[in-house]
């Protein structure tokens, strides 16, 4: 058994959704739900296929950020997982979605951070164990930053 670190490469401006799921049907129906969020979403989705053929599939509306999560779920190349790579629109906006399709097991992260892998590769294959998303805490929030977290999500628009 070794451990591995697969950074997830990607643009500062792009969001990534990293999930595990059971089924091939997931390329499709994760398509259909992102699709239906939003006209304005722009996203690309790769799923490593486990069984079969087991080629990463893919699927989008951004042939760009198709071969971004191309590149990155070939990487990691862990059975059964996906990734999903969204400009235009935030992880937050259709995270309900995704938890709703039937073949999604676990989402690991949703986040526009730097993100690594951490992926074990036995005899069989790859899988996930988890993720590090940004960054360690380097305090504690004083009154000063939560106003400023209070105002933040009111300017964004979600809080009132």
């Amino acid at each position: 058994m070794e451990f591995l670190v697969v950074e997830i490469q990607k643009p500062e401006d792009v969001n990534v959704i990293l999930g595990q799921s059971h089924f091939i049907k997931t390329i499709e129906d994760v398509y259909e739900a992102l699709v239906g969020t939003s006209p304005h979403l722009r996203f690309g989705i790769a799923f490593c296929e486990a069984s079969g053929p087991c080629l990463v599939r893919r699927a989008g509306n951004d042939e760009a950020l198709v071969e971004l999560a191309v590149r990155n779920a070939s990487a990691i190349g862990a059975g059964h997982s996906f990734i999903v790579f969204l400009r235009e629109g935030f992880p937050v906006n259709v995270l309900n979605q995704l938890k709703q399709v039937p073949e999604v097991c676990r989402i690991f992260c949703a986040t526009a951070n730097p993100v690594e892998v951490l992926v074990v590769e036995t005899e069989r294959g790859r899988g996930i164990v988890g993720v590090v998303d940004g960054a360690s805490p380097l305090g504690i929030e004083s009154d000063e930053d939560a106003v400023a977290r209070h105002e933040l999500l009111r300017k964004l628009g979600y809080k009132l």
